[in-house]
């Protein structure tokens, strides 16, 4: 069972995901999957941004002062990332041999507006 704090957080992750998925869409970006979850991690949104497929990590923070939502996109969740995308190329064969990506998106509010930090191959497969 889940507490009513981790509902609300989850609502409003989902809230900040959907004004993500609608900017990118306003940057030419297609929506191919939402919330892609399996045993070894999840990814926000799968995305193809032309020929390229991108697994798109969302943050938000409401206040920066412990840094913007892309600081806080750590190794071990970038494996996390890495991982849940394998798994998610290894069900949708078609999909295997696109060129793929790793963004993140950061949104933020800084002084009452929102602020949007895109990060396009924020992270790569190389070391992992």
């Amino acid at each position: 069972m889940t507490s009513a704090g981790a509902t609300n957080t989850r609502a409003v992750g989902g809230q900040w995901e959907r004004h993500a998925e609608a900017y990118l869409h306003r940057h030419g970006l297609k929506t191919v999957a939402r919330n892609f979850n399996c045993r070894v991690g999840e990814i926000d949104l799968v995305m193809e941004d032309g020929e390229c497929l991108v697994f798109m990590e969302i943050r938000y923070r409401e206040n920066s002062r412990f840094g913007s939502g892309a600081e806080t996109v750590t190794r071990a969740k970038q494996r996390r990332i890495i991982r849940a995308a394998q798994k998610y190329l290894q069900l949708h064969r078609n999909r295997a041999t696109q060129p793929c990506r790793f963004d993140v998106l950061s949104l933020g509010n800084k002084q009452g507006k929102l602020t949007v930090e895109w990060i396009r191959n924020a992270f790569t497969t190389d070391g992992y």
